[in-house]
């Protein structure tokens, strides 16, 4: 069996689950991805974000979608869409969609409400979440999703201090000091996505120069991740062991033109499959002064 034939059938194993596997999640969850640290201090000027990535596997194109992120004076709002694509396309159809809205509150973001659907050919599911103060108020899958005795619960504690998934993928850089240095990668997040609690550490890597087929060509920011479980997993799992011991996930971070807010570029997973990698293809930023108060 050849190279393409092995990663053809390794591919139709994963997507035949009755839920989605972590590498068919890359493909549909694109603003889920890469979850990093809201840090405070400072104004935001307003800006947007317009981009494209395409999801592949061991080179194998499985996915695309698109992330817009808005922010304004005293608000902001990041929402993705994505769908299978190419091989992955052809065993399992399926598609993706993720929201955050909330408030700037001294140039904090505070989410108020955060939304994700996953469509397969066998089941969809959608979770929804309220958040206040920086803790989980509700939040509810539907289909509601069986018990599992194995599954580590979560209470109450681990749903305060906590980021939703697609506000936790905007990286807010604070004070004055330059947005692209190794100190931006030193922070670290504790994340709730509706099912697990999980804790995010980054740490620096290097400084490099992408270029998008359109938009965005410049410096970059990379930054290690590390993986920490908490709750609302289930211990035995080896995809779950597998990201914890990982040490070599990467997150390479740019930023939206006139603010001081990174976001994804490229993030890289290797896995057993080979690299699991989602990737801007268009990153186009603009920029508009923050609005002045009118005066009598």
């Amino acid at each position: 069996m050849n190279n393409d034939s092995r990663r053809s059938r390794d591919l139709q194993e994963l997507t035949s689950r009755k839920t989605p596997s972590p590498l068919a999640r890359l493909a549909l969850g694109l603003g889920a991805a890469a979850c990093l640290w809201l840090a405070p201090q400072g104004a935001l000027a307003q800006g947007r974000l317009d981009a494209q990535y395409e999801a592949t596997l061991a080179g194998i194109p499985v996915g695309k979608g698109t992330w817009t992120i808005e922010i304004g004076d005293d608000m902001f709002a990041a929402t993705a869409q994505g769908g299978t694509a190419g091989l992955l396309k052809a065993f399992s159809g399926g598609s993706g969609s993720g929201a955050s809205v909330g408030r700037i509150v001294n140039g904090v973001l505070a989410p108020n409400a955060y939304t994700a659907t996953t469509t397969t050919q066998k089941k969809s599911e959608t979770i929804r979440m309220s958040l206040v103060n920086g803790g989980v108020k509700e939040f509810s899958i539907d289909p509601a999703p069986p018990v599992d005795a194995e599954r580590i619960p979560v209470t109450d504690a681990h749903r305060k201090g906590v980021l939703d998934p697609m506000t936790g993928s905007i990286l807010r850089v604070p004070g004055n000091a330059e947005v692209l240095s190794p100190d931006s990668c030193r922070t670290g997040a504790g994340i709730f996505d509706g099912r697990m609690r999980y804790d995010l550490k980054l740490d620096y890597k290097r400084m490099e120069t992408v270029r998008a087929e359109r938009g965005y060509h410049g410096p970059a920011l990379v930054c290690a991740i590390y993986f920490t479980p908490v709750a609302g997993y289930i211990p035995d799992r080896p995809v779950i062991k597998y990201l914890a011991t990982e040490r070599r996930i990467e997150v390479t971070l740019v930023p939206i033109a006139g603010t001081r807010v990174l976001v994804p570029f490229r993030m890289t997973i290797p896995t057993p499959l080979g690299l699991a990698m989602l990737e801007a293809t268009s990153f186009v930023t603009t920029a508009t002064p923050p609005r002045v108060a009118k005066t009598n």
